[in-house]
């Protein structure tokens, strides 16, 4: 089940209207996640900061391919994601917390891509 809530676009322009009709993004200005609380996808419009879930309220952050890193969960190893330059993450799963260094530290989402990373993390 899909759900869709945006936040944080910026102040609305005074001569316009919040009920004002807009065009529908087209399909390569449209992202997804998965909300951190209750695991449903989201989407929504690329550019966003925030995404709040229809479903449970949650405000999720939303982190773009080069803030995202990746480990293997130390209890039940399961791939997580965190922000990257984070020195732990908590598994979903089995809520362990696993300690980021530099033996188990991937590079972020979008070099694993093969795309460089648009502002470095420092």
């Amino acid at each position: 089940m899909e759900s869709t809530v945006e936040v944080d676009k910026g102040p609305v322009p005074e001569h316009q209207s919040i009920a004002a009709a807009q065009p529908p993004p087209s399909p390569s200005e449209i992202a997804q996640m998965v909300c951190g609380s209750c695991r449903r996808l989201l989407k929504y419009s690329r550019g966003a900061r925030h995404v709040q879930c229809s479903c449970c309220q949650t405000v999720n952050f939303v982190l773009e391919a080069d803030q995202v890193g990746q480990v293997k969960c130390g209890s039940c190893a399961v791939l997580l994601m965190y922000p990257y330059g984070a020195s732990s993450v908590r598994c979903s799963s089995c809520q362990f917390v696993t300690e980021i260094g530099e033996h188990n530290k991937r590079p972020p989402w979008s070099v694993q891509q093969g795309q460089p990373p648009a502002n470095p993390v420092h």
